[in-house]
C-alpha cells in the first residue's frame, strides 16, 4: 500500500495542495506530524477519488 509522508516545508506543500485541490479549505489542511492519513481522508471526501490515487498525486507534488 502506498504511504504519504510529509516532511520539509509544510507551507510550500500546502500551497501546492490548494492549487491541485481547490475545494479543500484552509482549516482542513491543518497539519501536525503523523496526520497524513487525515489529510488524505479530507481530500478523498471532497473529491470522491480513490485513496491510492490521492497518495500517488500528493507524493508527486512533494518533488
Amino acid at each position: 500500500m502506498n504511504k504519504l509522508e510529509i516532511k520539509g516545508n509544510w507551507n510550500e506543500f500546502k500551497g501546492k495542495l490548494k492549487q491541485k485541490y481547490g475545494e479543500v479549505l484552509d482549516d482542513e489542511l491543518t497539519y501536525s506530524e503523523g496526520v497524513e492519513d487525515q489529510i488524505v481522508g479530507v481530500i478523498q471526501e471532497k473529491t470522491g477519488r480513490a485513496k491510492e490515487e490521492i497518495i500517488d498525486e500528493l507524493n508527486a507534488l512533494k518533488n
